[in-house]
């Protein structure tokens, strides 16, 4: 067990010790001491607010547990926080955290979980300052609205050495250090210089942070506590690529791409891996600049598994004037058709949704279509990715992600969620009947597809290429 721990301390800190972030310092302030621009509240209705370059949580009556969050969210990174928090309030901070608009059923192992609409759910290092109960379990993990107690408890974490811990490291009624370190499965804790939670899950690899108030029933003498959070930054670490720890695996993620072969996909036309047109070096795949033409040179390459209900994430970097895209649901057997008139061609694109890569400052499609619905980020020439974007700058590192649950769809583009919709409304309907799609019967509410990466005759870079059924 030392043995385990010991390595898994090294891997951790080789991968810190190799961050180019690291040698930059890296870090930046998700909070600017001032107002709440780039936060966002979920859940429940307590009081946030910004005093003397903190941020106030303040409980209210009949209410649930309330999360205030970065719009971003986050994969592999090191948190740091100072909190100060009344005893008799819980608190905690999420991380690799997730929200949906409406209610949603979770099945998790054997058990189903149904969340209300906007319950934040994930992982929590807990804040527990409450001197009466004299536990003192700050720094450990719950599992909020899924497993509850992980450490202490299933993954690690002897309960009665924990508490003992816990109350020689805490500063009741002070201002204490949060520190927490997720890098792929590992995640780790600090409270105030000492180590707490250590352990490998990978349910989450990605998602929300939050400062929770705790909900207090209807005890209104618990009215107007508060728990303040301040100094509260961040350094993103890049992980290794194309690979898959078993954790991950255990959680159910796959490579899409192995990093070196063409295992796995075939051209959108023909059984085989095109010929020409793509590239495959240091653990990048390439599609290569001809000219600017849709699917002229190599052509598209799908997946030869169809996918319906998934959780993709991929890394992508494009050249100048570039174009591109990430398409799911593809159904290859329908033929492409003309970007402008939406007849069938017999050159061209193979039909899906599709998140669409461009530089748009450079590429005339950035203009066309409606609205920007063609722009990075957007499900192209049907909605336009939301104007708080931030792509990072050519030939630079992106990711997108795309999660399908049901009809519900999502695309994410470094930790912001740009796009969001449901297949089958009557406001997706409106909207294909004013795409170029309109002609193609029952557009993007297929069951399943293949998921497609897009030759339009520029030069796109992709890796890091995973997929959750």
């Amino acid at each position: 067990m030392k043995s385990s721990r010991f390595l898994r301390l090294a891997f951790i800190t080789a991968i810190l010790s190799a961050s180019p972030l690291r040698a930059a310092d890296g870090w930046r302030d998700l909070f600017n001491g001032k107002n709440l621009d780039g936060w966002e509240q979920h859940s429940g209705e307590a009081k946030y607010f910004v005093q003397d370059g903190v941020i106030v949580g303040e409980s209210v009556p009949d209410t649930g547990n309330s999360f205030l969050c970065p719009k971003e969210t986050f994969g592999d990174f090191e948190l740091e926080l100072d909190y100060q928090v009344d005893g008799a309030l819980n608190s905690g901070v999420q991380f690799r955290s997730e929200v949906f608009p409406d209610a949603h059923t979770n099945q998790v192992a054997s058990k189903t979980i149904k969340l209300p609409a906007d319950r934040l759910h994930g992982y929590q290092c807990e804040i527990d300052m409450d001197t009466k109960r004299n536990r003192m379990w700050t720094a450990g993990i719950y599992d909020e609205m899924r497993r509850n107690w992980l450490y202490p408890g299933p993954l690690g974490g002897e309960t009665n050495q924990f508490t003992v811990q816990g109350r020689q490291v805490s500063k009741p009624g002070e201002w204490n250090h949060l520190r927490i370190l997720c890098v792929g499965p590992a995640i780790k804790t600090w409270l105030n210089g000492e180590p707490r939670a250590d352990f490998n899950d990978a349910m989450t690899l990605r998602g929300h942070i939050g400062l929770q108030v705790h909900g207090i029933g209807k005890d209104k003498a618990k009215a107007g506590l508060h728990a303040k959070f301040r100094n509260i930054r961040i350094r993103e670490i890049t992980p290794a690529t194309n690979t898959l720890t078993a954790e991950e695996k255990a959680a159910g993620w796959k490579l899409l791409w192995d990093g070196q072969t063409s295992e796995g996909w075939r051209s959108a036309k023909a059984e085989n891996f095109p010929a020409r047109g793509w590239a495959m070096r240091d653990g990048v795949l390439t599609v290569e600049a001809s000219g600017g033409g849709e699917a002229t040179a190599g052509g598209d390459i799908i997946t030869r598994e169809r996918y319906s209900n998934f959780e993709l994430v991929a890394d992508f970097k494009i050249t100048p004037g570039a174009n591109s895209g990430i398409k799911y649901f593809v159904q290859p057997n329908l033929s492409p058709i003309d970007k402008q008139t939406g007849k069938p061609t017999i050159v061209g694109s193979a039909i899906g949704c599709e998140f669409q890569i461009l530089d748009d400052a450079r590429h005339p499609d950035a203009k066309l279509g409606r609205d920007g619905n063609r722009t990075i980020g957007s499900l192209y020439d049907l909605i336009p990715a939301a104007a708080s974007k931030q792509p990072n700058p050519i030939g630079e590192w992106n990711t997108a992600r795309i999660l399908v649950q049901g009809n519900h769809v999502e695309h994410w583009l470094n930790g912001l969620k740009v796009v969001e919709y449901e297949r089958g409304s009557a406001a997706f309907h409106d909207t294909v009947a004013q795409s170029k799609y309109k002609n193609i019967p029952s557009f993007g509410e297929w069951p399943d597809g293949h998921i497609l990466l897009q030759d339009h005759g520029n030069e796109v870079s992709f890796r890091n290429i995973k997929i959750r059924p």
